[in-house]
């Protein structure tokens, strides 16, 4: 196998920017609200239907992990995007480079949004609690009168 005459920080910069559109693809389609009917069918299919190929097949469009390969593959297909060697090698260390990088953004992204999520939710308690007099609501934590 021949390395390929593409410079590696080349090479590189084409890992971690194709795995942006991969991750986003991914996590779209298997967590937010637009995908969620479609999701739901195919969650209840992966556990109902009869044989071990559907059911394995339907579970694909529920995991961010699984279904970031097929993404991936696509992305490698319209790019013919190779990592370090030319030939169907650099294809294959392409598409487990591209998965692993993209599932590090998703990751990241996952954790993000909790932190936010609950940020959000501290505040609204603050806010609630400031609404109330800083007593959180409750009587008991008054002073008596």
């Amino acid at each position: 196998m021949t390395p390929l005459a593409v410079p590696i920080t080349m090479q590189l910069a084409w890992l971690f920017t194709l795995a942006i559109p991969v991750a986003c693809v991914a996590w779209t389609v298997t967590h937010e609200e637009v995908f969620r009917e479609p999701r739901e069918y195919c969650a209840e299919r992966s556990r109902s239907a009869p044989s071990l190929v559907q059911r394995k097949f339907y579970y694909l469009f529920t995991c961010e992990y699984c279904f970031s390969h097929y993404v991936a593959f696509a992305a490698l297909w319209l790019t013919h995007f190779r990592l370090l060697i030319d030939g169907w090698g650099g294809y294959l260390l392409a598409w487990f480079a591209l998965v692993w990088i993209a599932n590090q953004y998703i990751g990241i992204h996952g954790r993000l949004r909790v932190s936010i999520k609950a940020e959000s939710t501290e505040i609204k308690v603050m806010e609630e609690q400031m609404r109330d007099g800083g007593s959180g609501g409750t009587p008991s934590a008054r002073p008596p009168e």
